[in-house]
């Protein structure tokens, strides 16, 4: 069989998730394995018509696709989504219809459950059967029992390939929307927000007009008093995606610095914000790769939060509601980050009347919010994110990262269960007690109003 492998890291061949393919290829010689780095030449793909058309019809003469890629920010590389965009452009898709689809990302499993979705959601949408995925921690390949797991994923993957089962499809189409959002003048009086001493920007990734997202972020800007400044991804000087090449890890220095204006831009403008609003639409199963290219840079601040304390919100033309993995995203990354999010308002009402109010109302929330000093707690999705990064920096990773591990360290991150000297001595004394059976059949009657007493005591004395 023939096997086109799209591989979605901009560092091509030294890619660790490569060597994961390269390993399953040197296994499984009987089989023609056509490589294409699209992460790594992108920019040429996207200007060379004929370099694009002839991965496409590499596509077309295979037997199975497997995409091969790191996890960037919960979702594949800026690089990737670009080239998964322009494939969805013109009459790229049908060429991959019919395909049987695989994947196979590496990371420190922060996340990578949302980037498989997205795969997986995509291939669907491209009427592909996929044929599973592997998850593989980045250094899983060390360890001989992994790299047996890694060839029964590819037997796996290629005995679909070559006896076509039937597969179902996990992801529901996405809804078309023909819906136009004509926002209406919002009124100069009282009723228009105050920015009340706080800063708010607003980011968009086109300054495309007549589009309901342009309506959308006018009618958020008109619903303040003062002047809210709108920055555009198109009009900020970005010279290209994150290249992995965790440089930033020492000491937050970016290879890009100095290179283009996307640092300065965001140290100076998005940091020093209170409220941050980002504008887009969607694009297939995510928002714009220019929207994922800004997410993937941030990465020169490596694993440390840099929106503590910030209101964050989000404008977003399209179907989010058939997009939670998305939300996911959006909810997981104001989490671990540190941020509270107060609202995401789309336009999937399809009245111009109620959107309006929506978008006013959520400008209001967001200064409500921001003079509180308003973050909601965290759920699993940042509380269990940000464990991942402790632990790794902690650990393996710490001399990559020293940066994030000097702040991990002064701001409480490693706050390990067994440095709790006054837990671990109750918990010694409660199971030396239970030692004994009577005790422990006592403490196992008094649980339930033991666990409540000490809320109660607050609620009645506060």
């Amino acid at each position: 069989m023939k096997i086109t492998v799209l591989s979605g890291s901009p560092k091509g061949d030294l890619s660790v998730t490569f060597q994961y393919v390269r390993f399953i290829m040197k296994k499984n010689p009987d089989h023609e394995w056509v490589v294409h780095h699209v992460g790594r030449h992108i920019g040429r793909l996207a200007k060379d018509r004929d370099a694009f058309a002839a991965i496409m019809d590499d596509v077309s003469g295979s037997d199975a696709v497997l995409w091969a890629t790191p996890v960037y920010v919960a979702l594949v590389p800026s690089q990737l989504k670009r080239f998964v965009e322009m494939v969805f452009g013109g009459e790229n898709r049908k060429v991959f219809a019919g395909k049987y689809a695989g994947v196979i990302t590496t990371s420190i499993h922060f996340y990578d459950h949302t980037a498989h979705n997205y795969l997986r959601a995509i291939s669907e949408d491209l009427e592909m059967h996929f044929a599973g995925s592997f998850s593989p921690d980045m250094y899983d390949l060390m360890k001989s029992e992994e790299q047996q797991r890694l060839l029964q994923y590819a037997e796996l993957f290629l005995n679909a390939a070559a006896s076509r089962p039937p597969v179902p499809k996990a992801f529901a189409p996405l809804p078309l929307s023909g819906f136009d959002y004509e926002a209406s003048q919002v009124s100069p009086d009282s009723r228009k927000t105050g920015l009340q001493g706080s800063k708010v920007v607003v980011i968009r990734d086109d300054n495309e007009p007549g589009t309901n997202l342009d309506a959308m972020v006018r009618r958020f800007t008109d619903s303040f008093a003062e002047a809210v400044p709108v920055y555009c991804l198109d009009e900020i000087h970005i010279t290209g995606g994150c290249l992995g090449c965790c440089q930033c890890g020492i000491d937050y220095r970016c290879v890009y610095t100095g290179k283009d204006a996307f640092i300065d831009f965001y140290r100076d403008t998005v940091m020093a914000a209170d409220v941050v609003v980002l504008a887009g639409t969607a694009v297939d199963r995510y928002l714009s790769w220019k929207w994922k290219q800004y997410f993937d840079r941030r990465f020169f601040n490596t694993h440390t939060p840099t929106l503590i304390n910030k209101q964050l919100g989000y404008l977003v033309s399209g179907p989010l509601a058939g997009l939670p993995n998305l939300r996911q995203i959006m909810e997981a990354s104001a989490e671990w980050e540190q941020a509270n999010l107060v609202d995401i308002v789309t336009d999937e009402c399809a009245d111009s009347s109620l959107l309006d109010e929506r978008i006013s109302a959520f400008a209001r929330n967001l200064m409500e919010c921001a003079a509180a000093r308003y973050v909601r707690p965290r759920t699993f999705l940042g509380v269990g994110g940000m464990k991942v990064f402790r632990d790794d920096v902690w650990g393996r990773l710490r001399f990559v990262f020293q940066a994030d591990h000097a702040w991990y360290e002064a701001n409480g991150a490693y706050d390990f269960p067994q440095y709790d000297e006054k837990t671990i001595e109750i918990n010694n004394a409660m199971m030396q007690a239970m030692e004994d059976p009577d005790t422990r059949e006592s403490i196992r009657k008094m649980i339930k109003t033991k666990m409540v007493e000490p809320h109660q005591h607050i609620v009645e004395t506060r």
